[in-house]
């Protein structure tokens, strides 16, 4: 049972790991991602050692039988901590997140150093990778080892099962409410391990052997173990989709807004104070597109205002009954409206063709309290833009030739 769950724990853990170390020399002052990193390496390395493979590997390279026991076990001690002083840092203000998370560093080495004390005692002689635990149990020393880390193992997981429970309900973010839950049930499912191997201390005083239970109590182990490294990174993954969906928006947006750009831009290119590079080099460099397209709509409404002694009365009417024959209304018909008109000012631009009373482009009262609400705005105006014919055009033929804009 060992080595079917072990596996796909280490996968689990080394992801969450991976996940986390990229941001961590962005991040070193956020304690709280720098614990919850190693708590996914260490546990990563407990999983990786254990298996019974890399287990006599490991024994062999030191010459010292079992030595992964406290290799292991020392790596779990070591995760109970971090997630403790995870929490803390989630729950408490800083500087009394900080020295509770010493004080839990410190208890941690404490047992870890009492371990390998009573390991050198024990002194194992033979390579025990799968029933180490029941192989042992009627040893003194190993009793010993055994009480100081399962009942470490069982405090830590029923503060951790008590502490996410009562977090979870006052958790606001429902990702974040949804993950400490889980961290619970992963921390109770996981008392069924820490039990049955206290259990076979007792058992071997007492007269009776849970060996049948080796199995299951492995089954408990890393299925706990894996519900609450999932659940540990489940904000972190929500984060990041977030993150990759604003990333991915924010390019779109930038690539839809283009052709309006480039034609205002081809027509006064004093509008684009810096040329902007390769849309789809800073994609494969992975940047952000949040300030270009910022600028580009600065850009595009810089460009109208210079289209502002262009625009003919008459074509915004025309503008106005057709798309109104088209069904439009509300934003879209302003929208619409507003695209028209700067493709027959582009087109009298062209020409030289001002007008001695322009009118004032649809959009012009148009509320737009956010720069959101503008950039959503100008994507309407964008998608029903049609740029006009590279050679010069009259502007009534240009107003009779423009076609409806489809909405990409």
């Amino acid at each position: 049972m060992k080595d079917i769950l072990h596996p796909l724990c280490l996968a689990i853990a080394g992801t969450g790991f991976l996940v986390l170390v990229r941001d961590l020399g962005k991040s070193r002052r956020d304690p709280a991602l720098v614990a919850l990193a190693f708590t996914y390496g260490f546990s990563a390395l407990s999983y990786a050692v254990s298996l019974t493979s890399v287990w006599v590997r490991v024994d062999g390279v030191f010459g010292v039988p079992n030595i992964v026991v406290p290799i292991a076990q020392g790596c779990v001690i070591l995760v109970l901590a971090l997630q403790a002083s995870v929490l803390a840092h989630w729950s408490k203000p800083l500087e009394e997140a900080r020295r509770r998370s010493r004080l839990l560093l410190l208890a941690a080495a404490a047992v870890i150093g009492a371990m390998s004390v009573l390991f050198v005692l024990l002194t194992p002689a033979t390579t025990r990778p799968t029933d180490f635990s029941l192989y042992y149990a009627h040893d003194p020393v190993f009793q010993a080892y055994v009480l100081l880390y399962f009942g470490t193992y069982s405090a830590a997981e029923i503060y951790l099962a008590r502490s996410c429970a009562k977090y979870a309900r006052s958790a606001t973010t429902r990702s974040i409410a949804f993950s400490l839950r889980l961290v619970a049930v992963g921390a109770v499912i996981t008392l069924g391990y820490s039990g049955i191997r206290i259990s076979g201390i007792i058992g071997a005083e007492a007269g009776f052997s849970v060996s049948g239970l080796n199995d299951f109590a492995w089954a408990c182990g890393d299925i706990g173990a894996t519900l609450t490294q999932i659940g540990y990174l489940i904000p972190t993954v929500a984060r990041r989709t977030s993150a990759a969906r604003d990333w991915t928006a924010a390019h779109l947006r930038y690539r839809r807004l283009r052709p309006l750009w480039h034609a205002l831009d081809q027509a006064d290119p004093g509008i684009t104070l810096r040329r902007p590079t390769r849309q789809r080099r800073d994609v494969l460099r992975g940047r952000s597109a949040h300030f270009p397209l910022l600028r580009r709509r600065v850009e595009i409404r810089q460009g109208q205002k210079l289209m502002r002694r262009y625009l003919d009365p008459a074509a915004r009417e025309r503008a106005e009954h057709r798309r109104r024959t088209e069904g439009l209304t509300g934003a879209d018909f302003t929208a619409a409206v507003t695209a028209d008109q700067i493709r027959a000012a582009l087109v009298r631009h062209a020409a030289g063709e001002p007008v001695e009373v322009p009118a004032e482009f649809a959009d012009a009262e148009l509320p737009l309290p956010t720069t959101q609400d503008e950039l959503f705005h100008l994507q309407r105006v964008a998608s029903y833009f049609t740029p006009p014919a590279p050679a010069a055009e009259s502007p009534d033929a240009a107003d009779r030739s423009s076609t409806s804009g489809v909405r990409s």
